[in-house]
Formats: C-alpha cells, sequence, structure tokens
C-alpha cells in the first residue's frame, strides 16, 4: 500500500499537484502560470484534497521539483512543502526536475535536453526512467545537441508527469532526495570583492 503522497511543482511556468492514496489511484491539478504560483497553490490544494475526501492529517509524505526551473516558482515550491512537512511532521522529498522528466518516459533510455537560453542547455542521460546515468549539466546548445543518443527517447519539454513523480517519490528513500533547490546554473549575481571594506584581525 503506497504512502498518500503529495506532489508539487513549480518549476515551469506552472502550478501542478498530485495526489496519491493510499488504494493506488491518483488524481491531480495542473494551472498554466507563469506568475502567481504562491496566490493560488494553497486554494488548488484544498480543492484536490476535498474532492478526494482527503485531509492534510492524511498526507504521509510531500515530494516537491527542486530544479532547474524558474527561480521565484522554485522558492515558492519549496517553501510550501517545507512548511508543509513542518507542520505535519512528515518527509518531504526534493526530485530534480530533469529526473521528474524522464519519468514521462514508460521505459527504456531517456536523454532530458531542455533550452536553458543564452545558446545553452540542461542536459541528462538516464539509463532508465528516475535513474541517471549522468549528473545533470549545462551545456552549449550545439554541444547538447550533439550528445542526444538516438538509441534514446527524448524530452525537450519542461512539463512533468506530476502523478508520475508522486508515484515515484512514494517509493524512494527520503535521505537520498532532501528538499534543496537545485539550479545547476551558477548564479549570476557575483560578491563584490573590490568594494568590500578589509575586515579588522
Amino acid at each position: 500500500m503506497p504512502a498518500i503522497t503529495l506532489a508539487i511543482d513549480t518549476a515551469a511556468p506552472r502550478l501542478q499537484l498530485g495526489l496519491l492514496l493510499a488504494d493506488g489511484t491518483s488524481d491531480f491539478i495542473v494551472d498554466d502560470i507563469a506568475k502567481g504560483h504562491a496566490e493560488i497553490l494553497f486554494a488548488r490544494l484544498d480543492t484536490l484534497l476535498s474532492r478526494n475526501n482527503v485531509s492534510n492529517a492524511d498526507i504521509e509524505r510531500i515530494a516537491v521539483t527542486t530544479g532547474p526551473g524558474s527561480f521565484t516558482g522554485l522558492r515558492i515550491g519549496l517553501s510550501a512543502a517545507r512548511g508543509l512537512g513542518v507542520a505535519r511532521k512528515i518527509p518531504v522529498l526534493g526530485i530534480p526536475s530533469l529526473q521528474a522528466l524522464s519519468l514521462t518516459v514508460a521505459s527504456g533510455p531517456v536523454v532530458i535536453f531542455l533550452d536553458a537560453r543564452r545558446d545553452e542547455a540542461y542536459f541528462q542521460t538516464f539509463s532508465a526512467p528516475g535513474v541517471p546515468k549522468t549528473a545533470a549539466r549545462l551545456l552549449p546548445l550545439e554541444e547538447a545537441r550533439a550528445a542526444i543518443s538516438h538509441e534514446a527517447t527524448l524530452v525537450d519539454s519542461p512539463f512533468i508527469d506530476i502523478v508520475a513523480m508522486a508515484r515515484f517519490a512514494a517509493e524512494q528513500d527520503v535521505a537520498d532526495y532532501p528538499p534543496h533547490a537545485s539550479y545547476v546554473r551558477d548564479a549570476d549575481a557575483k560578491p563584490q570583492n573590490a568594494s568590500r571594506i578589509p575586515r579588522r584581525v
């Protein structure tokens, strides 16, 4: 019997909530929205739970995408998941977004290729859905294109299958999936060392 699992994804320009129930059935809500996730997330969650006769007290674990993705969106999803986890004293799993995307494929090797702008791409290969073969990387666009294997299923959409992620997270060891943001690309902001005031010794 699977744990009742709530999955949250705010990494892409969408709000996705998925619910896996103890009997193995599932439900989900998807809103195409580039901004404003925070304003509607908990209202949508209430709708999802109530129509399945589930309360917050019934949720046994939470999964949330950790990126790469929208900086603001990721923070909203992670904050919501962690807050619910602390309030309920239940485990929260952070599922890397590229790994979550690999779950949209039924079987076999998978290649994730996402346009990251600036002539770059997020790239990762999987020996099977959810099973990383290489680490997530940020590559020049043409280098990433050249690395695509024709023996693997290509995924180039940023939209995950939220129910597949919930099912995956229900079976994973919590210790393997800490709920921390994974941006892959380095932060744009750099320390302004030249303008720092020297520290007195």
